[in-house]
């Protein structure tokens, strides 16, 4: 990797290939019948989610041995314990599980650095196609596909100030809040057209500048969000808290989103 090689302590071109190498097991999944299991909150689970996590523990473990990890296949830290941490990596070893049982691509391996409460590292990598996205405080954000080198991202103007606005939902599941908010927007004389995706891809469309904003109605977890919104600052662009228009933090009690915009 030769963007950059060290950020925020971490060795980047090491961090990358774990996240490959996560990938990697996940498509050997991907690719046979597997079993699936449904968790105490009905979430489904499945073998790629295990071994995707197995991957990325040991890689962490063994580089960074001084910064605690949050993981979702992980067993939480209590907060009276994780509160105190100035660091830690944020982990979803596989995000969108509900688009990997019904195969349609959509689904990424997403790792985090978080520092008092803010991503400063993020890593998402989309194993279907080889493609990683990279953000990193302070230097910015690249495109990997493939062999091919790294190609910086930037998210472009606010959506507001184009006249055809290209927004991040489903028009066939909008929701009301959905239609609502693209109802402010053409009253406005813009044009709405539509962007789907699934898991953290949605995020990195906006960091890419491929959609012009992701309105986000709807739960998520922190580590749903941690490595995309990385990637989505340093690529110049926001994601708020729907309410207060503060970015949105990590390492929350209860660990779960408030509904947010990407901007």
């Amino acid at each position: 990797m030769t963007v950059i090689n060290n950020a925020h302590g971490i060795e980047i071109g090491g961090l990358l290939e774990a996240a490959r190498l996560a990938g990697a097991r996940i498509l050997e999944v991907y690719g046979r019948e597997f079993e699936i299991e449904y968790k105490g909150d009905d979430s489904p689970l499945t073998e790629a989610d295990k071994e995707s996590n197995e991957v990325i523990m040991a890689f962490l473990e063994r580089d960074y041995p001084d910064v605690p990890v949050i993981s979702e296949e992980n067993q939480q830290v209590p907060y009276s314990e994780r509160s105190s941490w100035p660091r830690f990596w944020l982990v979803d070893p596989l995000d969108g599980t509900k688009e990997f049982i019904k195969r349609n691509g959509e689904f990424t391996v997403n790792i985090a650095l978080v520092e008092h409460g803010r991503p400063v590292v993020g890593v998402v990598y989309h194993p279907v196609d080889d493609t990683l996205y990279l953000g990193v405080e302070g230097a910015g954000a690249w495109k990997i596909s493939g062999d091919c080198a790294a190609e910086k991202i930037e998210g472009g103007a606010h959506y507001m100030e184009r006249t055809k606005i290209k927004v991040v939902a489903s028009r066939s599941h909008s929701s009301p809040e959905v239609a609502a908010f693209v109802d402010e927007i053409e009253k406005k004389g813009k044009e709405v057209d539509f962007l789907s995706a699934g898991s953290s891809l949605k995020l990195c469309l906006v960091a890419e500048a491929s959609a012009d904003v992701y309105p986000r109605f709807g739960p998520t977890m922190e580590w749903d969000t941690c490595a995309a919104h990385a990637v989505v600052s340093a690529a110049g662009k926001e994601v708020l808290d729907m309410v207060t228009r503060e970015p949105l933090s990590y390492n929350k009690p209860d660990l779960l989103n408030p509904f947010f915009i990407v901007e």
